[in-house]
């Protein structure tokens, strides 16, 4: 079951950075910016998560919260949150399931080397639960105001 644009996001639960469970539910009446990313303090993933923290106020002022998922434990998502001042929540899918259920959780190759791993991409969810947008195969370079420029037309 992957997601659809259109229809319901089926409701999940993860830890956060403290370990404590957060729902996409808890964030009904609001819209989230859900995305996925491989790994904690890797060049990419970091570069993505302090163009979101420079964004973040302007999400906000969309009534629009973040949340960031990779398979890192919690413990390591609180490192990263305390080293670049991340203003959203991290959460843990160290299992990868909420990553299969989107449809991100891929066969990579790199280096000549196959491993599973996180497809970096980003969903807009509405305030009722359904998914507007999916990015997939995100490229980082100019993809937060990509996303922000799609919620600010999305709420006009």
């Amino acid at each position: 079951m992957t997601v659809e644009v259109g229809k319901e996001v089926k409701d999940f639960t993860l830890p956060n950075q403290a370990g404590e469970n957060i729902s996409l539910s808890d964030y009904r009446g609001k819209y989230v910016v859900l995305y996925f990313y491989p790994k904690d303090m890797t060049p990419g993933c970091t570069t993505q998560a302090c163009d979101f923290r420079d964004q973040h106020e302007k999400f906000g002022e969309l009534d629009a919260v973040i949340l960031g998922v990779s398979p890192d434990p919690v413990e390591r998502h609180q490192k990263f949150i305390d080293k670049h001042e991340l203003p959203f929540e991290l959460l843990a899918d160290e299992d990868h399931k909420v990553a299969e259920d989107f449809g991100v959780w891929k066969l990579k190759k790199n280096f000549g080397k196959e491993y599973y791993g996180i497809e970096r991409s980003t969903f807009i969810i509405d305030k009722e639960g359904k998914l507007l947008k999916e990015y997939r195969k995100v490229r980082v370079k100019g993809h937060v105001e990509e996303a922000l420029e799609y919620l600010r037309d999305e709420v006009k």
